[in-house]
């Protein structure tokens, strides 16, 4: 048989569906038996329909699962912005650098098949975590550990060393026609 490599994946683009891509990923992996960790640099007190679902996955008994395991933490303080006021950057800085301590206890662990950092890029983009840290953080990982990446505007060398990057690309959006998110679709 032959040795399992594991892939550094990014999602990214302006268009919709980079969360909603890798957590379609996490879906199939943890379907095929995969040990599944999604930890969320931004993302903070909105409760959505992925994330509703993989908690009732994750609480499935032993016999009806995949044999697999999916586990999705939440560990930023929320959407921030470039030009937060200073204080407040400060705190979003602190929470994404415990994140990035955190994703590389749990990627040097060996215990999960697939690790999901989203919107990790965003952190980077932002000035919340620097892209080195990031470098150094994956450089650690299992060979067999398959990493996803989602946000905007991907590190140039994030992208350099990745084995698949995709760009999703907005050609038309609801919001634009001044129709606001729809649960289920957007959220």
């Amino acid at each position: 048989m032959e040795k399992k490599k594991g892939l550094l994946l990014i999602h990214t683009g302006d268009g919709k569906g980079k969360t909603t891509a890798a957590l379609g990923l996490a879906l199939r992996s943890w379907g095929d038996g995969f040990r599944v960790l999604i930890l969320q640099f931004i993302k903070g007190g909105w409760t959505y329909g992925e994330m509703t679902a993989i908690e009732k996955l994750s609480e499935l008994p032993e016999e009806l699962g995949t044999g697999g395991k999916i586990e999705l933490r939440r560990l930023g303080k929320g959407f921030t912005r470039r030009n937060d006021d200073p204080e407040e950057k400060e705190a979003h800085r602190k929470a994404a650098g415990e994140a990035l301590a955190e994703a590389e206890k749990e990627i040097v662990s060996g215990q999960w098949d697939l690790i999901i950092l989203d919107e990790i890029n965003y952190a980077i983009n932002f000035g919340l975590l620097d892209v080195k840290d990031v470098l150094d953080v994956l450089g650690k990982r299992n060979e067999e550990t398959h990493i996803v990446l989602t946000g905007r505007n991907a590190a140039p060398e994030l992208v350099e060393i990745a084995n698949l990057v995709t760009e999703m690309t907005l050609v038309k959006h609801p919001f634009q026609q001044g129709i606001k998110a729809q649960r289920g679709i957007e959220f």
